[in-house]
């Protein structure tokens, strides 16, 4: 087992947004003990070492992350595909907007307010031509907070990781989630 350093307990700590007597009460240790264990002016026994680190591991898994939102099965159009492709699918499946995808990456989205006003003629034309910016990209372990900071922002969140698009999540899946 390799020992987590002074510097990792603190980190980790941050991460979770524990305060230092939040993960004292959780590791059933002092709070001026979790201070100077992160501070490298004592060397904790292996006993109480693995009590805070326990007590992080439980808090870890008490945050939801994107994994855990997510929808695997993206919808979506390529750039290449026609407007009215992409029309005909958001009504297929009753969404208001597609994730624009192009050999896994996402590179765009389109929206039926971007459809509303095109004339016929245009919705011959590819989809490269009339989408927006695409939805900000998070891994798997993205926390809901940063997922729904996005979500006040955006109408989606693509879930990547190695740059190919793994899942999505929506407003409407966020709303569910908390209900």
């Amino acid at each position: 087992m390799e020992l987590p350093t002074p510097t990792d307990l603190k980190q980790r700590r941050h991460d979770l947004e524990l305060t230092q007597s939040e993960l004292a009460d959780r590791a059933d240790v002092s709070q001026p003990l979790i201070a100077r264990i992160e501070g490298g002016d004592v060397d904790p026994r292996l006993s109480t070492l693995r009590r805070i680190v326990n007590a992080l591991e439980e808090a870890e898994s008490d945050v939801i992350r994107a994994a855990d939102l997510m929808h695997e099965h993206v919808v979506s159009v390529a750039p290449d595909d026609s407007v009215r492709e992409a029309a005909h699918l958001m009504e297929q499946e009753a969404y208001s907007q597609l994730a624009v995808i192009q050999n896994g990456i996402p590179v765009g989205s389109i929206s039926q307010s971007e459809l509303v006003h095109l004339d016929e003629d245009a919705r011959n034309e590819p989809v490269a031509e009339h989408m927006a910016e695409s939805f900000p990209t998070v891994s798997k372990d993205a926390t809901l907070d940063e997922i729904s900071n996005l979500l006040d922002h955006y109408k989606a969140v693509m879930i990547t990781e190695a740059g190919q698009t793994v899942g999505i999540i929506t407003e409407a899946d966020l709303a569910a989630r908390l209900s």
